[in-house]
């Protein structure tokens, strides 16, 4: 094993506890910490890749998204409460730092943006 995958493997076992600490946790988001297992896992490990993807933590949070379909509505909206509740406390310790503020809100109102318009809502299934 070379150290890039070796780096790649670390890397995505620490992604995938945080992601599954986030599932759990409100203020961790969940997603963006099991999308980086998943990356690291497929360039390292089809061993590895396999076993996560087969996970229920994979199937509930990414692979709908990952397969095109989009998010659905409570995951979209879970995700942009956890981003906007850690924007305002990164705000408000910027109190005296006024262009910080300026780029914290603007990368908020991106997310919020993208969330709602860029990423495709998943209609829940009818058996679900």
């Amino acid at each position: 094993m070379n150290l890039k995958k070796a780096l790649l493997i670390i890397v995505g076992c620490i992604g995938l506890v945080l992601g599954a600490v986030g599932a759990v946790v409100p203020l961790l988001p969940a997603f963006p910490f099991l999308m980086l297992a998943a990356v690291c896992f497929a360039k390292s490990s089809e061993r590895l890749h396999a076993w996560f993807t087969g996970t229920k933590l994979y199937k509930k949070n990414l692979e709908s998204f990952v397969a095109g379909q989009g998010m659905d509505w409570p995951t979209k909206i879970r995700i942009m409460v956890t981003v906007t509740i850690l924007m305002s406390i990164g705000f408000v310790m910027m109190h005296q730092v006024r262009m910080g503020q300026i780029v914290l809100v603007c990368v908020w109102v991106f997310h919020i943006l993208l969330f709602s318009f860029g990423i495709k809502t998943r209609r829940p299934s009818a058996e679900g």
